[in-house]
């Protein structure tokens, strides 16, 4: 176990403990919290560190048309999605990579265009509770002529992954009826509805 010196008025003497570092690292964190009442409290955490991640929504305003992907995920499969199936918006981790190169391979490799101009919209903690990662949130237009592949993910990284070019009404409307149902892909959709880019 580890022990850290890092602290915050309201927290010390955290000590780091590694569960699994067989994907990537799920760590033990056993700190003091300094409670409401002015006493102090241990308490026990667990998080997950995958890195960080980018993610981005492709569109085009004359078509009015998103791009999505379409693949599996055994996370979802064993929490309720019959299939296992999940439509999203292109992302990935960025490695050692910085959000604006991550996302500009990602889509390349997932989705088969080669974007020029990306927006980066906003950043944020996808689930705090337990995962550490950041997701940085990027928007960008896309014309056939920016396809130079099929796209479906690199070999060997074992992806599959179908592309999918959908209207952007009916992308919104399978927000609403359950069909999409990833967070960071509704947040993105919603993101072009709210600034009336589509």
């Amino acid at each position: 176990m580890q022990t850290s010196n890092a602290s915050h008025e309201k927290i010390r003497n955290i000590r780091e403990e590694l569960l699994s570092a067989n994907w990537y690292k799920l760590k033990k964190y056993s700190f003091d919290y300094l409670q409401h009442d002015g006493t102090w409290k241990e308490q026990q955490r667990e998080a997950y560190d995958r890195g960080n991640g980018a993610v981005i929504m492709l569109y085009n305003k004359e078509k009015q048309t998103v791009i999505l992907t379409r693949q599996f995920r055994m996370p979802t499969y064993v929490n309720g999605n019959p299939d296992g199936m999940l439509i999203e918006a292109c992302a990935g981790l960025l490695d050692a990579d910085n959000p604006e190169d991550c996302i500009r391979r990602e889509t390349e490799e997932e989705t088969g265009y080669r974007i020029h101009d990306l927006q980066k919209i906003y950043e944020a903690y996808m689930s705090p509770g337990s995962v550490t990662e950041i997701l940085y949130f990027f928007i960008a237009e896309y014309e056939s002529e920016m396809k130079v592949n099929e796209g479906g993910g690199a070999a060997d990284e074992q992806e599959n992954i179908e592309v999918l070019e959908m209207a952007f009404e009916k992308a919104i409307g399978m927000t609403e009826t359950g069909e999409i149902r990833d967070a960071k892909t509704i947040m993105l959709l919603q993101y072009l509805r709210m600034k009336n880019i589509l």
